[in-house]
Protein backbone atom coordinates (compact mmCIF):
# COMPACT_ATOMS: atom_id res chain seq x y z
CA UNK A 1 0.00 0.00 0.00
CA UNK A 2 1.08 3.20 -0.94
CA UNK A 3 1.43 6.20 1.68
CA UNK A 4 3.26 9.67 2.30
CA UNK A 5 4.59 10.81 5.52
CA UNK A 6 4.50 15.09 6.42
CA UNK A 7 6.97 16.03 9.11
CA UNK A 8 8.62 12.92 9.28
CA UNK A 9 11.19 13.97 11.88
CA UNK A 10 14.03 11.28 12.11
CA UNK A 11 11.84 8.20 11.16
CA UNK A 12 9.69 6.99 13.83
CA UNK A 13 6.38 6.79 12.61
CA UNK A 14 7.51 6.30 9.37
CA UNK A 15 9.46 3.02 10.09
CA UNK A 16 6.62 2.20 12.38
CA UNK A 17 4.03 2.55 9.44
CA UNK A 18 6.55 1.31 7.15
CA UNK A 19 6.61 -2.14 9.30
CA UNK A 20 3.03 -2.18 9.00
CA UNK A 21 3.35 -2.44 5.57
CA UNK A 22 3.18 1.02 3.90
CA UNK A 23 5.72 2.23 1.13
CA UNK A 24 6.33 5.39 1.35
CA UNK A 25 6.48 7.70 -1.73
CA UNK A 26 7.45 10.60 -0.32
CA UNK A 27 8.56 11.80 3.53
CA UNK A 28 8.32 15.62 4.00
CA UNK A 29 10.50 17.64 6.24
CA UNK A 30 12.30 20.70 6.71
CA UNK A 31 15.00 20.59 9.79
CA UNK A 32 18.69 19.68 8.11
CA UNK A 33 19.29 17.42 10.64
CA UNK A 34 16.57 15.38 10.80
CA UNK A 35 17.06 14.73 7.07
CA UNK A 36 20.67 14.17 7.82
CA UNK A 37 20.21 11.53 10.20
CA UNK A 38 17.62 9.67 7.55
CA UNK A 39 20.17 9.91 5.00
CA UNK A 40 22.52 8.50 7.12
CA UNK A 41 21.00 5.17 7.89
CA UNK A 42 20.46 5.17 3.86
CA UNK A 43 24.06 5.62 2.86
CA UNK A 44 24.03 2.78 5.66
CA UNK A 45 22.12 0.46 3.65
CA UNK A 46 19.15 0.28 6.50
CA UNK A 47 16.85 -1.52 4.74
CA UNK A 48 13.91 0.17 5.98
CA UNK A 49 14.79 3.35 5.23
CA UNK A 50 16.75 2.81 1.73
CA UNK A 51 14.32 3.37 -0.45
CA UNK A 52 12.35 6.40 1.20
CA UNK A 53 12.20 9.43 -0.99
CA UNK A 54 13.13 12.31 1.41
CA UNK A 55 11.96 15.74 0.25
CA UNK A 56 14.04 18.50 2.64
CA UNK A 57 11.86 21.28 2.45
CA UNK A 58 8.57 22.97 4.42
CA UNK A 59 5.50 21.07 3.93
CA UNK A 60 3.98 24.51 2.85
CA UNK A 61 6.23 24.40 -0.06
CA UNK A 62 5.77 20.83 -1.04
CA UNK A 63 3.96 20.37 -4.37
CA UNK A 64 1.38 17.64 -3.43
CA UNK A 65 0.63 17.43 -7.21
CA UNK A 66 4.00 15.53 -8.02
CA UNK A 67 2.45 12.43 -6.09
CA UNK A 68 0.74 10.60 -9.49
CA UNK A 69 -0.47 7.47 -7.36
CA UNK A 70 -3.41 7.03 -5.76
CA UNK A 71 -2.44 6.85 -1.43
CA UNK A 72 -3.68 4.39 1.04
CA UNK A 73 -2.50 6.79 3.75
CA UNK A 74 -1.34 10.08 4.71
CA UNK A 75 0.88 10.06 8.12
CA UNK A 76 2.21 12.76 10.05
CA UNK A 77 3.14 14.45 13.24
CA UNK A 78 2.33 17.97 12.73
CA UNK A 79 4.73 20.32 15.18
CA UNK A 80 3.69 19.65 18.80
CA UNK A 81 4.94 23.48 19.88
CA UNK A 82 2.02 25.31 19.64
CA UNK A 83 -0.16 22.74 22.22
CA UNK A 84 2.91 21.31 24.06
CA UNK A 85 2.99 22.14 28.07
CA UNK A 86 6.20 22.76 27.68
CA UNK A 87 5.52 25.51 25.22
CA UNK A 88 4.05 28.81 24.43
CA UNK A 89 0.08 27.14 24.27
CA UNK A 90 -0.31 29.80 21.66
CA UNK A 91 -2.63 26.94 19.29
CA UNK A 92 -3.72 28.41 16.03
CA UNK A 93 -1.97 32.13 17.14
CA UNK A 94 0.72 29.95 16.68
CA UNK A 95 3.22 30.23 13.34
CA UNK A 96 4.29 26.77 14.02
CA UNK A 97 0.66 25.17 13.72
CA UNK A 98 1.04 23.73 10.62
CA UNK A 99 -2.69 21.42 10.90
CA UNK A 100 -4.02 23.34 7.90
CA UNK A 101 -1.19 22.24 6.13
CA UNK A 102 -2.26 18.81 6.73
CA UNK A 103 -6.12 19.70 6.23
CA UNK A 104 -4.20 20.48 2.29
CA UNK A 105 -2.77 17.21 1.92
CA UNK A 106 -5.41 15.60 2.60
CA UNK A 107 -8.08 17.35 0.23
CA UNK A 108 -5.70 16.86 -2.56
CA UNK A 109 -4.48 13.60 -2.03
CA UNK A 110 -7.93 12.29 -1.01
CA UNK A 111 -6.12 9.28 1.13
CA UNK A 112 -8.19 6.13 2.08
CA UNK A 113 -7.27 6.85 5.69
CA UNK A 114 -5.06 8.88 7.51
CA UNK A 115 -2.38 8.68 10.58
CA UNK A 116 -1.94 12.19 12.85
CA UNK A 117 0.18 11.84 16.47
CA UNK A 118 0.38 15.13 18.36
CA UNK A 119 1.37 15.86 22.42
CA UNK A 120 -1.39 15.60 25.07
CA UNK A 121 -1.53 19.08 24.99
CA UNK A 122 -3.75 18.99 22.44
CA UNK A 123 -6.82 17.87 24.78
CA UNK A 124 -6.20 20.55 27.20
CA UNK A 125 -9.50 22.98 28.04
CA UNK A 126 -8.24 25.96 26.58
CA UNK A 127 -7.62 24.27 23.11
CA UNK A 128 -10.99 22.16 23.39
CA UNK A 129 -12.29 24.63 20.91
CA UNK A 130 -9.68 24.50 18.08
CA UNK A 131 -9.45 20.78 18.63
CA UNK A 132 -13.16 19.97 17.64
CA UNK A 133 -12.06 22.37 14.86
CA UNK A 134 -9.43 20.22 13.80
CA UNK A 135 -11.68 17.09 14.11
CA UNK A 136 -14.49 19.08 11.66
CA UNK A 137 -12.15 19.88 9.50
CA UNK A 138 -10.77 16.75 8.81
CA UNK A 139 -13.93 14.93 8.97
CA UNK A 140 -15.03 17.60 5.94
CA UNK A 141 -11.71 18.32 4.11
CA UNK A 142 -14.13 20.26 1.33
CA UNK A 143 -15.46 22.05 3.27
CA UNK A 144 -12.79 25.36 2.88
CA UNK A 145 -11.93 28.12 4.96
CA UNK A 146 -13.58 31.39 3.39
CA UNK A 147 -11.87 34.77 2.87
CA UNK A 148 -11.82 37.11 5.43
CA UNK A 149 -13.67 33.70 7.73
CA UNK A 150 -12.32 33.45 11.31
CA UNK A 151 -11.24 29.60 12.10
CA UNK A 152 -14.30 30.18 14.84
CA UNK A 153 -16.59 31.38 12.18
CA UNK A 154 -15.52 27.98 10.27
CA UNK A 155 -16.20 25.69 13.10
CA UNK A 156 -19.94 26.78 13.57
CA UNK A 157 -20.38 26.00 9.64
CA UNK A 158 -18.38 23.09 10.13
CA UNK A 159 -20.61 21.93 13.03
CA UNK A 160 -24.01 22.38 11.08
CA UNK A 161 -22.71 20.79 7.37
CA UNK A 162 -25.31 18.43 6.66
CA UNK A 163 -22.95 16.23 4.15
CA UNK A 164 -25.94 16.36 1.79
CA UNK A 165 -23.99 15.95 -0.87
CA UNK A 166 -23.24 12.11 -1.77
CA UNK A 167 -19.77 12.98 -3.86
CA UNK A 168 -18.12 15.15 -1.33
CA UNK A 169 -15.05 13.73 -0.21
CA UNK A 170 -15.67 12.89 3.97
CA UNK A 171 -13.74 11.02 6.84
CA UNK A 172 -15.08 8.80 9.74
CA UNK A 173 -12.37 10.12 12.28
CA UNK A 174 -11.46 8.79 15.28
CA UNK A 175 -8.97 10.04 18.64
CA UNK A 176 -7.67 8.40 21.44
CA UNK A 177 -5.01 9.63 24.03
CA UNK A 178 -2.49 6.31 24.46
CA UNK A 179 0.29 5.59 26.71
CA UNK A 180 2.86 4.20 24.62
CA UNK A 181 3.75 1.83 28.40
CA UNK A 182 0.50 -0.03 27.71
CA UNK A 183 1.52 -0.99 24.15
CA UNK A 184 5.11 -2.66 25.23
CA UNK A 185 7.02 0.38 25.20
CA UNK A 186 9.50 1.03 27.92
CA UNK A 187 8.27 4.52 28.21
CA UNK A 188 5.51 6.52 30.00
CA UNK A 189 4.58 8.50 27.14
CA UNK A 190 1.28 10.14 26.75
CA UNK A 191 0.36 11.32 23.01
CA UNK A 192 -2.90 11.63 20.96
CA UNK A 193 -3.96 9.62 17.96
CA UNK A 194 -6.23 10.96 15.25
CA UNK A 195 -7.46 8.46 12.87
CA UNK A 196 -9.65 8.75 9.50
CA UNK A 197 -10.91 6.59 6.69
CA UNK A 198 -12.62 7.54 4.15
CA UNK A 199 -16.06 7.31 4.05
CA UNK A 200 -17.13 5.66 1.16
CA UNK A 201 -14.90 2.25 2.37
CA UNK A 202 -17.64 1.65 4.84
CA UNK A 203 -14.95 0.58 7.72
CA UNK A 204 -15.93 0.46 11.22
CA UNK A 205 -12.84 0.65 12.74
CA UNK A 206 -11.60 0.39 16.67
CA UNK A 207 -8.11 1.08 18.71
CA UNK A 208 -6.15 -1.60 19.35
CA UNK A 209 -6.18 -2.79 23.30
CA UNK A 210 -3.58 -2.48 25.55
CA UNK A 211 -1.37 -5.48 25.94
CA UNK A 212 0.69 -4.65 28.72
CA UNK A 213 -0.22 -3.25 31.93
CA UNK A 214 1.45 -1.66 35.42
CA UNK A 215 -0.84 -4.34 37.51
CA UNK A 216 1.25 -6.99 35.52
CA UNK A 217 4.19 -5.30 36.11
CA UNK A 218 3.32 -4.77 39.98
CA UNK A 219 2.12 -8.42 40.04
CA UNK A 220 5.67 -9.84 38.51
CA UNK A 221 7.42 -7.88 41.35
CA UNK A 222 5.97 -7.68 44.23
CA UNK A 223 3.94 -11.33 44.31
CA UNK A 224 5.62 -13.65 41.88
CA UNK A 225 9.23 -11.91 41.84
CA UNK A 226 9.47 -13.49 38.16
CA UNK A 227 10.77 -9.37 37.24
CA UNK A 228 14.13 -9.92 39.77
CA UNK A 229 14.31 -13.64 38.65
CA UNK A 230 14.49 -12.86 34.92
CA UNK A 231 17.12 -9.77 35.55
CA UNK A 232 19.22 -12.45 37.88
CA UNK A 233 18.63 -9.89 40.92
CA UNK A 234 19.22 -11.90 44.24
CA UNK A 235 16.62 -11.38 46.90
CA UNK A 236 19.39 -9.31 49.11
CA UNK A 237 19.47 -7.03 46.12
CA UNK A 238 15.78 -6.49 45.56
CA UNK A 239 14.27 -3.12 46.92
CA UNK A 240 11.86 -3.40 49.99
CA UNK A 241 8.07 -4.35 49.22
CA UNK A 242 5.41 -2.75 51.90
CA UNK A 243 4.24 -5.81 53.28
CA UNK A 244 0.61 -4.29 53.30
CA UNK A 245 0.90 -3.64 49.19
CA UNK A 246 1.69 -7.42 48.87
CA UNK A 247 -1.02 -8.94 51.10
CA UNK A 248 -3.79 -6.44 49.16
CA UNK A 249 -2.41 -7.88 45.59
CA UNK A 250 -2.41 -11.28 46.94
CA UNK A 251 -5.79 -10.37 48.56
CA UNK A 252 -7.26 -8.95 45.36
CA UNK A 253 -6.07 -11.84 43.22
CA UNK A 254 -4.36 -9.33 40.95
CA UNK A 255 -2.38 -12.52 39.17
CA UNK A 256 -6.02 -12.91 37.01
CA UNK A 257 -4.48 -9.22 35.69
CA UNK A 258 -1.29 -10.25 35.11
CA UNK A 259 -2.24 -13.75 33.27
CA UNK A 260 -4.54 -11.59 30.83
CA UNK A 261 -1.81 -8.89 30.06
CA UNK A 262 1.98 -8.42 30.01
CA UNK A 263 4.08 -6.38 32.39
CA UNK A 264 5.01 -2.72 31.72
CA UNK A 265 8.45 -3.12 30.03
CA UNK A 266 11.14 -1.14 32.10
CA UNK A 267 13.76 0.77 31.94
CA UNK A 268 16.21 -2.40 33.01
CA UNK A 269 14.22 -4.07 30.36
CA UNK A 270 14.96 -2.11 27.62
CA UNK A 271 18.54 -1.24 28.38
CA UNK A 272 19.63 -4.33 30.98
CA UNK A 273 22.12 -6.06 27.83
CA UNK A 274 23.81 -2.98 27.15
CA UNK A 275 27.07 -2.52 28.39
CA UNK A 276 27.58 0.33 31.28
CA UNK A 277 29.03 3.56 29.21
CA UNK A 278 31.22 4.44 31.32
CA UNK A 279 33.26 1.10 30.40
CA UNK A 280 34.54 3.03 27.30
CA UNK A 281 36.46 -0.02 26.05
CA UNK A 282 33.69 -2.32 25.83
CA UNK A 283 30.46 0.45 25.12
CA UNK A 284 32.66 2.31 21.74
CA UNK A 285 32.16 -1.13 20.05
CA UNK A 286 28.04 -0.17 20.08
CA UNK A 287 26.86 2.91 18.05
CA UNK A 288 25.70 5.97 19.61
CA UNK A 289 27.05 4.29 23.04
CA UNK A 290 28.57 7.24 24.74
CA UNK A 291 28.92 8.21 28.40
CA UNK A 292 27.98 12.04 29.00
CA UNK A 293 28.90 13.47 31.93
CA UNK A 294 27.75 16.30 34.20
CA UNK A 295 24.38 14.73 34.75
CA UNK A 296 23.15 16.08 38.21
CA UNK A 297 19.33 15.80 39.91
CA UNK A 298 17.35 19.14 40.47
CA UNK A 299 13.23 19.57 41.40
CA UNK A 300 11.98 18.40 38.18
CA UNK A 301 14.99 16.85 36.43
CA UNK A 302 15.21 13.67 39.00
CA UNK A 303 15.90 10.88 36.35
CA UNK A 304 13.99 7.87 35.40
CA UNK A 305 13.63 5.03 38.14
CA UNK A 306 15.57 1.74 36.37
CA UNK A 307 12.73 -0.92 37.35
CA UNK A 308 10.04 1.73 35.65
CA UNK A 309 9.33 2.87 32.14
CA UNK A 310 10.87 5.55 31.52
CA UNK A 311 9.41 9.19 31.94
CA UNK A 312 8.48 10.76 28.50
CA UNK A 313 11.78 11.75 26.63
CA UNK A 314 11.23 14.87 25.35
CA UNK A 315 13.51 17.38 22.97
CA UNK A 316 16.38 18.88 24.69
CA UNK A 317 19.30 18.11 26.97
CA UNK A 318 17.65 18.15 30.23
CA UNK A 319 14.15 18.08 29.18
CA UNK A 320 11.38 19.62 31.48
CA UNK A 321 9.42 18.43 34.34
CA UNK A 322 7.68 15.19 33.58
CA UNK A 323 10.12 14.42 31.26
CA UNK A 324 13.65 13.87 31.06
CA UNK A 325 16.76 12.33 29.46
CA UNK A 326 18.42 10.81 32.57
CA UNK A 327 18.76 7.67 34.17
CA UNK A 328 18.10 7.01 38.25
CA UNK A 329 19.65 3.96 39.82
CA UNK A 330 18.63 1.82 42.62
CA UNK A 331 22.47 3.23 44.30
CA UNK A 332 20.85 7.02 44.04
CA UNK A 333 23.29 7.66 41.57
CA UNK A 334 22.30 9.79 38.07
CA UNK A 335 23.20 9.59 34.68
CA UNK A 336 22.68 10.80 31.81
CA UNK A 337 21.12 8.11 28.87
CA UNK A 338 23.25 7.67 25.91
CA UNK A 339 21.65 8.16 22.92
CA UNK A 340 21.62 4.23 22.40
CA UNK A 341 19.69 3.77 25.51
CA UNK A 342 17.25 6.69 24.84
CA UNK A 343 16.84 5.02 21.50
CA UNK A 344 15.91 1.79 22.56
CA UNK A 345 13.32 3.44 24.87
CA UNK A 346 11.46 4.75 21.65
CA UNK A 347 12.21 1.24 20.30
CA UNK A 348 14.39 2.10 17.35
CA UNK A 349 16.19 -0.42 15.97
CA UNK A 350 19.73 -1.44 17.07
CA UNK A 351 20.88 -0.66 13.62
CA UNK A 352 19.41 2.81 13.23
CA UNK A 353 22.13 5.47 14.06
CA UNK A 354 21.94 9.12 15.25
CA UNK A 355 24.92 10.53 13.36
CA UNK A 356 24.31 14.23 15.70
CA UNK A 357 25.51 15.15 18.40
CA UNK A 358 24.26 14.14 21.87
CA UNK A 359 22.20 16.87 22.40
CA UNK A 360 20.69 16.76 18.64
CA UNK A 361 20.44 13.46 18.48
CA UNK A 362 18.13 13.28 22.11
CA UNK A 363 15.71 16.38 20.20
CA UNK A 364 15.16 14.05 17.51
CA UNK A 365 14.82 10.99 19.50
CA UNK A 366 12.27 13.15 22.19
CA UNK A 367 10.17 14.37 19.30
CA UNK A 368 10.01 10.70 17.60
CA UNK A 369 7.23 8.40 17.93
CA UNK A 370 8.01 5.16 19.51
CA UNK A 371 8.47 2.74 16.44
CA UNK A 372 6.33 -0.34 17.69
CA UNK A 373 3.48 1.82 19.12
CA UNK A 374 2.96 3.16 15.20
CA UNK A 375 3.68 -0.19 13.96
CA UNK A 376 0.77 -1.42 15.90
CA UNK A 377 -1.70 1.44 15.23
CA UNK A 378 -0.40 1.27 11.60
CA UNK A 379 -0.84 -2.44 11.19
CA UNK A 380 -4.87 -2.18 12.12
CA UNK A 381 -4.96 0.36 9.43
CA UNK A 382 -3.13 -2.04 7.15
CA UNK A 383 -4.96 -4.68 8.02
CA UNK A 384 -8.81 -2.82 7.77
CA UNK A 385 -8.18 -1.24 4.36
CA UNK A 386 -7.22 -4.54 3.34
CA UNK A 387 -10.93 -5.38 3.85
CA UNK A 388 -12.70 -2.14 2.36
CA UNK A 389 -15.63 -2.64 0.36
CA UNK A 390 -16.18 0.91 -1.48
CA UNK A 391 -20.31 1.64 -1.53
CA UNK A 392 -19.68 4.54 -4.13
CA UNK A 393 -17.50 6.81 -6.23
CA UNK A 394 -15.75 9.97 -4.50
CA UNK A 395 -15.28 12.47 -6.94
CA UNK A 396 -11.66 12.39 -8.49
CA UNK A 397 -11.01 9.78 -6.12
CA UNK A 398 -7.98 7.08 -7.18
Amino acid sequence: MKSVELFTGAGGLAMGTAKAGFHHLALVERDKHSCHTIRENQQRSNNVVSDWRLHQMDVADFDISTIDRKIDLLAGGPPCQPFSIGGRHGAHLDERDMFPQFFRAVRELRPKAFLIENVRGLLRQNFINYFEYIILQLTHPEVLLNDNESWVEHRARLKHHSGAVPDNLEYKVTYKLLNAADYGVPQKRERVFIVGFRSDLNINWSWTEPTHTEEALIWDKWVTGEYWERHGIPSSARPDCNPKLRARLQKTGASLLGSMASPWRTVRDAISDLPEPENIDVASSIPNHIYISGARSYPGHTGSPLDEPAKTLKAGVHGVPGGENMLALPSGEVRYFTVREAARLQTFPDDYYFPCTWGESMRQIGNAVPVNLAYIIASSVYKNLQLATPSRRIVNAV
